[in-house]
Parts: C-alpha cells; sequence; structure tokens
C-alpha cells in the first residue's frame, strides 16, 4: 500500500517517491500556457522520461516496459473502465495531475497466511475494542486516508481519486473494512477486488492499532472469501513488521493472472 494515510500513517520512501512525482511535470494553478502548448510540454517531458502517452484508447503498455522507477505511462484518465483494465494488468495509478502509471519490481504483497500478529495487536483483536464492519463507510474510510496526518505534508488521495474509486465501490469492484469507537470511525482499509485479486490501496488509524485491527480483518476475509493475491504495490517499514514480502514483478504478473480467474466475490 503507498503512503497517504498511510497507505500508511508517516513518511516513507514511497511517500518522497509520491511528492518528487507530483513536482515534476504536474500543472501549477496559475499558467500562461494554451492547453495546445502544455500538451506539447508534457508530451516532451514523457518522452524524455521513456514512457508511454495514453490517450482516449483504452490500452496499456505491457507492465515490463516499466522506467526504472516503475513508472509505466502518463495520461488517460480514471474511469471505471480504465482502472479496471489497470489492475487486471499489473497496473495502479498514482497522481491525477497528470495521471501516471505504475509497475514496480520488485512487487509487495501479503501472503495471506504470513500476516504478523504481535502481542499487542492480539491484544486489541481478542478484548476486542473496536466493532469491525465492511463496506459501511467507504467514502468515510477513504477521506480518513486522506486527511493529514503526522509526518505526511500532503496525500496522493485528491479529489479526483475520491470520486473515481466512489464509482469503483458503487459498482462493487472497490470495498472497505472499517472499526469503530461507538459511532467514531477509528480506523480502516480499502481496496479493489477483482476475481479472487486484492489490492490494499491505503488505511488509517485516528485510535491506535484500529488500522492493524482492520487490515487483520481483511486478510481473515480475504481467506474466508478464498481470494489468491493481496497485492500491497510498494513495501514500507510498517508493513514489512506485519509480514508484507516483495517478489519480482514477473513472478507477480503471474500470480495475478491467476488469481483473476478465480470466482471469489468479496
Amino acid at each position: 500500500m503507498r503512503s497517504a494515510c498511510r497507505r500508511f500513517s508517516g513518511a516513507s520512501p514511497a511517500a518522497e517517491k509520491r511528492q518528487r512525482t507530483e513536482r515534476v511535470g504536474a500543472p501549477q494553478t496559475h499558467c500562461d500556457f494554451t492547453v495546445h502548448e502544455f500538451e506539447n510540454i508534457y508530451q516532451t517531458a514523457a518522452t524524455r522520461m521513456s514512457v508511454a502517452i495514453l490517450d482516449h484508447r483504452l490500452r496499456f503498455p505491457d507492465p515490463r516496459q516499466a522506467n526504472a522507477e516503475g513508472l509505466v505511462a502518463v495520461g488517460g484518465d480514471l474511469s471505471v473502465s480504465r482502472l479496471l483494465l489497470a489492475y487486471r494488468s499489473g497496473i495502479f495509478p498514482w497522481t491525477a495531475a497528470p495521471v501516471t502509471w505504475w509497475s514496480p519490481d520488485p512487487r509487495a504483497i501479503f501472503e495471506l497466511d504470513g500476516f504478523h500478529l504481535s502481542r499487542s495487536l492480539a491484544r486489541a483483536i481478542r478484548k476486542p475494542l473496536f466493532q469491525v464492519t465492511i463496506d459501511r463507510s467507504f467514502h468515510g474510510v477513504m477521506r480518513g486516508c486522506a486527511e493529514p496526518a503526522s509526518g505526511r505534508r500532503d496525500t496522493w488521495i485528491t479529489p479526483e481519486f475520491l470520486e473515481a474509486y466512489g464509482r469503483l465501490h458503487e459498482q462493487g469492484y472497490a470495498h472497505s473494512v472499517e472499526c469503530w469507537e461507538g459511532e467514531r470511525l477509528a480506523g480502516g482499509i480499502y481496496g479493489v477486488a477483482i476475481g479472487g485479486f486484492f489490492a490494499g490501496e491505503s488505511m488509517f488509524h485516528r485510535v491506535s492499532n484500529a488500522s492493524k485491527v482492520a487490515l487483520f480483518h481483511l486478510i481473515e476475509h480475504l481467506k474466508t472469501r478464498r481470494f489468491a493475491l493481496f497485492d500491497i504495490q510498494m513495501l514500507t517499514p510498517i508493513t514489512q513488521r506485519l509480514g508484507g514480502v516483495t517478489i519480482a514483478r514477473e513472478e507477480y504478473l503471474n500470480r495475478l493472472r491467476t488469481a483473476l480467474e478465480n470466482k471469489s466475490t468479496f
């Protein structure tokens, strides 16, 4: 999961990479260029980065053609059809202005039987401290992931992402797990499910351990539903402590292909 709330709380190498991406090529609020002039500049910059430029056609290049940073393409949109094609292709978006598409190598995942349950987290689950729900407040979880947090100056979860993934949720592809403390949303996690594949996008907490409890219950749910692949995109210190691992992109793409063939439902 990418750092944002994190895609986890706190700064991470992935978050720093995200900030660099925003600084390079993002249009400013006030600009003297015409639209045509900006498009020319935009395409020239993308060409120099050796990445594909997407247009209105619904297609992606082979993710194996990503540059050294994992950037596959620039452009296109965040429509439901394009997002679903991206995830099915092993690609995910990270910025909205412009839209950038990524497939890092190696790729981070959670093996569903490899989650590390610490003693403190086990106690939090046993008590239980929270009421756990599924898809009760998808938009609330996304907004929680996008809100300011210690060590994070900004977030990749912009209004464009909130709207795009809201549409995915309405069509049954994006889901959330929530932890509640009474009527207060204490934490949660959300992501995208297609067949037996789940892409964890981000998680947040307002109460200690709430995001980790949500993650634990998500993994248990995926196991029950016979999911085959839990993608978290990039490894952070937090996800690594919880059992996240990295695999080569080629192995990831092979496992993704198998997972997509599953008839699992979230």
